[in-house]
């Protein structure tokens, strides 16, 4: 599509190797001649009623529009005399100088178009552009660089934190055009990447859609069978609420039983829980942090074993597992007093459906809600309800084949906004590079 827009006449070597040939007209400058300062913010105080002011902040920055987000704005607490020198004004550019993580590099730049008195965090930096460029273009310049990945190279990373040196990002070559052109650039951009954001979140809207679609199939199968015939009764149970008539009720006490097995050398793999994953290899999750030295003493849980992470069961951290392992001596490893009463799969969607997690919120016990306790008597209490193992099979067969048709919608759907993507980022690269001459386009 892009190899289609028209070109300008004539053009020359940029002498930068990424950005290829410019317009002939076009000239290369160092960034640091488009801003005239990089300043740093300052993160004040805890609010007092006095001195109040928005404070900007990375989580505010919306990348897709390349903007601030007013969603959730943050007042701290800084003298007049503190942030003079500091304030924004409609126009300036914040570059993201500290942060980043495992998959986004450090070097973000947005645009604030606001109106409100309002600083940077201490984590981010202002730029205001010279009168000779357009605020506009330039936010799309640092977009085109970061997707190219020239921030890289002036990132130092110290305990984990990225570190961006503005100093020699800012060193770094790009070209600018006269400001006419910037205009028609920023215009031009603005006008495609709104379309393109829209289109991109209608796609994202379906995957949302049928995610619910598949948490709804999963969530009936679960606890109302596949029969829309069958003959239900109450659970007696108010929170279980009806269930078919030939399904049962028990209490987890006289279903499941509660497993201290301790590992001897704790060599066994080394299990997590989720609420996104269930029981999962901890290798497979890519994560160092808190990684024991000796894991002689963990729990130990073999395939066909529940286990609950019992701090964050409210959020649906658990799962059974599939495989022998190790898990954390604080959670939660339990196995059914009688070989046959689950299938496993079945046991641990019942167990992570809307109804269940809800009662585990209820009756957990702590003083945060983010550090609520799920223990093993809690679990002992609850009552289940649950069909015979022969339609368990069956139900669970049904999900597989259902979430399966939409798990195959869902991938069509983000196929097409990361096709999407790439094209937003293609069409801003070629646009303020000059292989696109959008004067014609506009």
């Amino acid at each position: 599509m892009i190899k289609k827009m028209p070109k300008y006449e004539s053009y020359k070597d940029s002498c930068e190797q990424w950005i290829g040939d410019i317009p002939a007209h076009w000239e290369v400058y160092r960034l640091k001649s488009a801003v005239y300062e990089c300043s740093n913010g300052i993160w004040g105080s805890d609010p007092n009623g006095r001195d109040e002011i928005v404070v900007l902040r990375v989580a505010d920055f919306d990348d897709h529009k390349l903007k601030i987000s007013d969603e959730k704005l943050t007042y701290r607490s800084i003298p007049a005399k503190e942030h003079q020198g500091r304030l924004l004004k409609n126009g300036d550019l914040l570059i993201e100088k500290s942060g980043g993580g495992d998959k986004t590099l450090v070097g973000r730049v947005v645009l604030f178009d606001k109106q409100y008195p309002a600083v940077t965090s201490n984590f981010v930096a202002k730029m205001t552009p010279k009168e000779w460029v357009i605020s506009g273009f330039l936010k799309y310049v640092f977009s085109a660089l970061y997707n190219n990945g020239v921030n890289y190279l002036s990132i130092k990373q110290t305990t984990g934190i990225q570190n961006l040196d503005a100093s020699s990002y800012l060193n770094e070559k790009f070209c600018i055009p006269q400001k006419e052109e910037q205009y028609e650039i920023a215009k031009f951009l603005d006008n495609k990447t709104t379309q393109i954001n829209e289109a991109i979140a209608i796609k994202q809207k379906q995957i949302e859609l049928l995610k619910e679609r598949k948490q709804i199939i999963i969530q009936q199968a679960v606890t109302q069978g596949l029969n829309p015939d069958a003959t239900m009764k109450y659970s007696g149970v108010d929170w279980i609420g009806a269930i078919p008539g030939h399904w049962i009720v028990k209490r987890a006490k006289y279903l499941l039983d509660e497993i201290n097995e301790r590992s001897e050398t704790g060599l066994e793999e080394l299990l997590s829980v989720s609420h996104m994953t269930g029981v999962t290899p901890r290798s497979e999750k890519n994560v160092t942090m808190f990684m024991a030295e000796d894991y002689t003493g963990s729990k130990l849980c073999h395939s066909g074993d529940l286990v609950i992470n019992i701090m964050w069961a409210w959020m649906g951290a658990l799962g059974v597992s599939d495989r022998t392992g190790i898990v954390s001596p604080s959670y939660g490893v339990f196995r059914e007093q009688r070989e046959g009463t689950f299938v496993p799969k079945y046991l641990e969607m019942l167990l992570k459906s809307t109804k269940y997690v809800e009662y585990y919120n209820k009756v957990s016990t702590g003083l945060h809600s983010s550090r609520l306790r799920f223990y093993g008597h809690m679990l002992f209490d609850m009552a289940l309800g649950f069909p015979p193992y022969e339609e368990q099979t069956q139900i669970v067969e049904y999900i597989s084949r259902e979430c399966s048709k939409v798990d195959e919608a869902i991938t069509v759907q983000a196929e097409q906004v990361s096709k999407l993507k790439e094209y937003k980022t293609t069409l801003i690269n070629s646009a303020v590079t000059g292989k696109i001459k959008v004067t014609e386009l506009a």
